[in-house]
């Protein structure tokens, strides 16, 4: 994009990332630490090095006070989303999905989810496997279907470099 158009979230765009900025904030203080990004991040699959996170703090911290607020954390998240399309086809979504669907009924588990992350070399603790089920079950039964699996990979539109 070489000219300058304002780029706009929509209000559910909005929601979903004050949604997961409160649930990382964990002092409830409106802003985020490197400690409470870094765990963002890794709850998205990433795994930034502190250098990484240093970066995107000085990049995102407009107002210099070494935090991130929500705005800043919109703005630094806002021309991911915008230009986020799904970078998998709906074929390789089902396939990724089936992976993770251990037992074939059509939902992931924790307990599949745990057990899937561990074997691609991502243990998660406890904290970081709830996290990702809450965050992705946005009907709230407890485990991951394909429409929610789908909506969090695609949303989970951050620098790949980190992962």
């Amino acid at each position: 994009m070489s000219d300058k158009q304002p780029i706009k979230l929509d209000d559910e765009q909005i929601a979903e990332l004050r949604e997961i900025f409160r649930s990382f904030d964990r002092n409830n203080d409106g802003s985020l630490t490197q400690l409470e990004l870094g765990s963002l991040l890794r709850s998205l699959g990433l795994k930034p090095s502190p250098d990484q996170l240093e970066n995107l703090i000085m990049k995102a911290d407009t107002n210099s006070n070494g935090l991130v607020e929500f705005s800043e954390f919109v703005a630094l998240a806002e021309p991911e989303l915008v230009s986020a399309k799904c970078p998998y086809t709906e074929e390789q979504l089902k396939q990724l999905f089936r992976m993770f669907d251990r037992d074939g009924n059509g939902f992931i588990t924790a307990a599949e989810l745990a057990h899937s992350m561990a074997k691609l070399g991502h243990a998660l603790t406890a904290e970081e496997l709830t996290g990702m089920i809450r965050e992705a079950d946005t009907d709230g039964d407890g485990r991951i279907n394909f429409q929610e699996f789908s909506q969090a990979i695609t949303s989970a539109a951050f620098d790949n470099s980190w992962a």
